[in-house]
């Protein structure tokens, strides 16, 4: 596994690889290029000198883990992909493009606030006898570390499987949210078959035009898809959220005026996609959101055996006691979240 860490300036995503390699067993992968220049990403030539000059790095660290570039970098850890490594040095698209095509590669960026980030970088300076600049200062840096044309940071955190807001001043806190978040889990580079099919599933809600709610579903049998469904007004029928469902475009709630609606449901079309001779026993339904009471007892009828839904619906008792009845297992599994994740502040020691 090789997990690329980016961000702005002093969002501490040397933190976490610290992290990563003292107590997840992980090794840093450097370019040498960068070793010697680091001080939080400092974007200013002058500062960048100052830093140079004063700061004695450990060279505790095997030659060997120090590349002249990232392609013999990205070899080094193909070949060694079952071990733990960690890097920092991503520093454009072009380079990240080859490291996403590798299977074990997980990118993960790091953000806070810049007023946070700021008071680091200061902080950092000081402690180096070096002088900090002013904030202001510091926002031109930073808006160019991250925004510029075609070499900003921002190109490769808006890439990010993971993303971290890391508002933290504690390192203790900071541990303990990476602990629970566990970025080493295997699970995040390759999605097991309930992450695989839900995520269909999502993908599919997004073809709804139902202006009530977006729900997706794909049928599955043998971890083969049969069918995919997604709810919307019935095959040359105007689309609902072009005017097609008189219902929906009312906004009535939740239950009510249901026999006047046009929309087919995600479920019963993956079903008429799929006919009764290809479902067959050993089906499995995942659906982003619990079927409706109409829907369930047609999976019923039809001989589904299994139903995996991520949300709830209004109706998810009534459903679930349907299901009982016929012999349907109803489970729910809701995807690790790999959006934006907090990392929370607790205001003790100062994270740089």
């Amino acid at each position: 596994m090789l997990i690329g860490l980016c961000g702005g300036i002093c969002a501490g995503k040397h933190a976490i690889a610290e992290y990563l390699i003292q107590v997840q067993g992980f090794q840093l992968l450097e370019l040498a290029s960068k070793r010697h220049h680091r001080i939080a990403d400092e974007p200013d030539d002058d500062l960048r000198l100052q830093a140079s000059q004063i700061r004695k790095r450990s060279d505790a660290q095997s030659a060997d883990l120090v590349f002249e570039d990232a392609d013999t970098l990205l070899e080094f850890a193909t070949k060694r992909w079952q071990e733990r490594w960690v890097t920092t040095d991503i520093a454009d698209g072009n380079t990240l493009d080859r490291f996403l095509l590798r299977p074990f590669f997980l990118l993960v960026s790091v953000d806070a606030p810049v007023s946070l980030r700021w008071k680091r970088f200061a902080d950092r300076c000081r402690r180096r006898q070096l002088d900090p600049p002013d904030l202001e200062k510091f926002v031109i840096w930073n808006d160019r570390h991250l925004y510029a044309r075609d070499i900003g940071r921002v190109y490769l955190t808006d890439r990010a499987q993971v993303r971290l807001f890391n508002s933290s001043s504690s390192l203790q806190e900071l541990h303990h949210a990476l602990q629970a978040l566990e970025l080493a889990d295997e699970q995040r580079l390759r999605p097991n078959w309930d992450q695989y099919f839900m995520q269909l599933a999502s993908l599919a809600a997004q073809r709804s035009n139902c202006m009530k709610r977006r729900v997706g579903c794909v049928l599955v049998r043998e971890r083969r898809v049969i069918s995919t469904g997604y709810n919307g007004t019935p095959r040359h029928l105007t689309n609902c959220n072009e005017g097609g469902c008189p219902r929906c475009n009312r906004g009535d709630g939740g239950g009510v005026g249901l026999s006047t609606c046009l929309c087919i449901h995600a479920e019963e079309n993956a079903l008429l996609e799929a006919g009764r001779e290809r479902i067959r026993e050993g089906a499995i339904l995942y659906c982003d959101t619990c079927p409706c009471l109409t829907c369930t007892v047609k999976l019923a009828q039809v001989g589904i055996s299994e139903v995996v839904y991520s949300q709830s619906y209004n109706m998810d008792r009534d459903s679930a006691a349907i299901l009982e009845a016929a012999g349907v297992r109803l489970r729910q599994f809701s995807p690790p979240s790999n959006g934006l994740i907090y990392l929370q502040d607790t205001g003790e020691k100062t994270i740089n």
